[in-house]
């Protein structure tokens, strides 16, 4: 045996390429606007997560050119040694009020901030409890902690509630959930959450991935969307959504913030995130805080999506979001549908087994405030037209 016999003899990528249907890593020669290059031509994309239509932004790009003029390229540095720049400690007081928490600290990806904390705050002795649908980075902090992870059912509050019935009321627990679930569009049950997490006397943490800049009043999120901000004992959220960059944070007390501060490895062995990245986020918050017409956009196309797709007959499953699945069987059939969206202008993501159960591929549709109507309704068309030929619709 050979330590690289299982990449050698691994095949299904090589299967779906000799089929000449690989949709993967397809590259993009232009900016993740509504309209984005492949091959010279140019499609409409649905499927990013640019929500608000900020990578694109000119004072988003501006923000970020004053900041590597200033500052350079990169901080050269963990956080904890040489790469705090008061830009960081700037964005971490900004967010922490933002999400209404006492502190915040932001690393370098949105999948480190959930190995970071995860990783940290759950020890040996200690429970997780995880929605079976939460996201994968979600899933390798819990593996990285010591804590015993234990799944309940996906949205499921009465699945978790036995779980919790059955453990010690004075043993360490978390319960973590998405905000909104990446795949199916869903938003969390958060106040029966936060019943059970006083209940059997738990914390609570939310993953706010897919919902910091879209849901709530002001766009900080679930909590605020439910009016339970203060129930929520842990924040994370990410920047490459609605905040037009990469890196990710976490929000909570000030006590839980510095003890990760100075504990949390892949904070403090990780170079921190570059100024340009810093400043593209302060200056995406600036926006969301002072045009929330951004945000109602978004909602009106997320509805008028899913009511138009639901019209053709297709199945959009449980989604609540401007993530909107179709959902189309076996994997096969998305990726033919997928491909053939793209030859009609449609850049739109096939989401198969592993990823979700066998049987049940979709193309997975996210939306952007700043598509326009006629977009949409090509959108709509295309889909119409390729769902009648693959007999998806009737």
């Amino acid at each position: 045996m050979d330590l690289f016999d299982k990449a050698n003899h691994w095949t299904t990528a090589d299967d779906v390429r000799s089929q000449d249907l690989y949709l993967y890593f397809r590259a993009i020669s232009s900016a993740q606007d509504t309209e984005v290059t492949v091959n010279g031509k140019r499609m409409i994309m649905v499927g990013s997560n640019n929500y608000l239509g900020l990578v694109n932004h000119p004072e988003v790009k501006a923000a970020m050119i004053a900041a590597i003029q200033k500052y350079g390229s990169g901080c050269t540095g963990s956080r904890f040694l040489n790469g705090t720049l008061d830009l960081h400690e700037t964005l971490e007081i900004q967010l922490a009020s933002f999400v209404n928490k006492e502190a915040a600290l932001v690393f370098s990806t949105g999948f480190q901030s959930n190995l970071g904390i995860l990783s940290t705050i759950a020890s040996r002795g200690d429970f997780i409890l995880s929605d079976r649908e939460n996201h994968a980075s979600i899933v390798d902090g819990c593996r990285l902690s010591f804590a015993k992870t234990i799944k309940y059912d996906h949205n499921d509050p009465k699945n978790l509630e036995s779980i919790l019935s059955r453990l010690d009321y004075d043993t360490p627990k978390l319960i973590v959930t998405d905000g909104i679930f990446s795949m199916g569009g869903e938003i969390c049950n958060l106040p029966t959450l936060v019943q059970l997490k006083n209940k059997y006397n738990a914390r609570l943490m939310v993953d706010e991935a897919h919902t910091i800049g879209v849901l709530g009043k002001h766009g900080s999120g679930t909590g605020e969307h439910f009016l339970l901000q203060n129930d929520v004992d842990i924040v994370m959220g990410t920047f490459s959504k609605s905040f037009a960059s990469l890196g990710g944070f976490i929000a909570s007390s000030r006590k839980v913030i510095d003890y990760l501060k100075h504990v949390s490895r892949p904070m403090i062995f990780s170079a921190s995130m570059p100024p340009s990245a810093v400043a593209a986020v302060l200056k995406s918050l600036e926006i969301i805080k002072r045009e929330p017409e951004r945000r109602q956009r978004l909602w009106a196309i997320a509805q008028k999506m899913k009511k138009g797709f639901e019209d053709m007959g297709y199945n959009t499953g449980s989604t609540q979001s401007p993530i909107i699945p179709i959902l189309v069987g076996e994997d096969a059939k998305a990726f033919i549908m997928s491909k053939e969206l793209g030859e009609e202008g449609v850049f739109a993501t096939p989401i198969v087994s592993p990823a979700v159960p066998p049987g049940m591929a979709l193309i997975r549709t996210s939306y952007t405030a700043t598509h326009t109507d006629e977009q949409l309704d090509i959108v709509l068309d295309k889909f119409y037209k390729i769902g009648k030929k693959l007999n998806i619709i009737k």
